[in-house]
């Protein structure tokens, strides 16, 4: 077992980096696997560092038969089953690259990474892991948190969920359900943020074809920045252009209420209702306006009178 978790690290730690990358660092790729292959015999620690420099530099047939060979001297040993699945999968012969990662997790089923590879590897025949659920002890309990694990790190959240519903309740599935509900509301707030800006482009589009829109638009920006000696001028050039737009009226009664030209303003939201038609909407907004400049002047009667008429 220590000769495999031996191996296992250097594996891992190779499989991080090229061939190239490590001459590249200056890293004695052969004196490397020396000191990490050293509880294994000549012959084996040969192949295999030949394994994985033939398959850092693609060459992924030499890599297979060197990788042969050392499954020859150790039968039952999983890390190179692992290898062969991944090299295999490399060549694109995928159903000798499940059969030897199917054999890696057969052997060893809480390892991560052997789950992970052999899902990768089906995946890319469109299966999924259970399809080989028979070959491997698919109900081994750390397969399973395995599992879950890997449909949460590529986004699968549902399965993800359905596989933790079969799990006794532990911190792990905990920590992992209270990791999937965070990403899913990452996601749903990104969504709709990307249908924000997906809505703001078809505004943006719709301005440029109806210059009123673009009036709207930039009033709607000016609404929400606050910046009301802008907006005031904005409404002022959209309504010397569209007279008869009531929303252009409203912007600038807005503006004149928040600068505490309140008598300005009635007059012009008053101006707003003649040409209002359907749209209950906007009415809300004129008649809150409304409200708060007869209450600003101290007329309590026609500020009530414009806040009841509010649906």
């Amino acid at each position: 077992m220590m000769k495999q978790v031996v191996l296992f690290i250097f594996l891992n730690v190779v499989s991080a980096c090229s061939y190239a990358q490590l001459k590249n660092l200056d890293i004695n790729v052969e004196e490397s696997a020396a000191v990490f292959l050293e509880e294994f015999n000549d012959e084996f620690q040969e192949n295999f560092f030949e394994a994985l420099k033939q398959k850092g530099i693609e060459n992924y047939d030499r890599a297979i038969n060197a990788l042969l060979v050392c499954k020859k001297i150790e039968p039952a040993n999983s890390v190179v089953d692992h290898e062969l699945a991944k090299t295999y999968a490399l060549d694109k012969q995928y159903s000798l690259a499940i059969d030897y990662g199917v054999a890696s997790v057969a052997a060893e089923p809480d390892n991560f990474w052997y789950l992970a590879t052999l899902a990768d590897v089906l995946r890319k025949q469109g299966a999924g892991i259970e399809e080989v659920r028979d070959d491997i002890p698919f109900e081994n309990e750390k397969l399973q948190e395995n599992l879950a694990l890997l449909y949460f790190k590529r986004g699968n959240y549902n399965q993800s969920l359905t596989t933790l519903k079969k799990l006794k309740k532990s911190p792990f599935s905990d920590n992992l359900k209270a990791k999937i509900q965070e990403w899913v509301a990452k996601e749903r707030k990104n969504m709709q943020l990307r249908k924000e800006i997906r809505k703001n482009e078809i505004t943006q589009t719709q301005a440029k074809e109806d210059p009123s829109k673009r009036y709207k638009a930039e009033i709607d920006s000016l609404i929400a920045i606050q910046n009301y000696s802008q907006l005031k001028k904005v409404s002022d050039e959209a309504l010397e252009a569209y007279p008869s737009q009531p929303y252009f009226y409203y912007a600038q009664g807005y503006a004149l209420n928040r600068t505490a030209k309140h008598k300005a303003a009635i007059e012009v939201l008053e101006a707003a209702l003649d040409y209002l038609v359907g749209d209950v909407s906007l009415a809300n907004k004129i008649y809150t306006q409304l409200g708060e400049a007869y209450n600003a002047i101290n007329n309590s009667v026609k500020a009530n009178m414009y806040l009841r008429k509010i649906k």
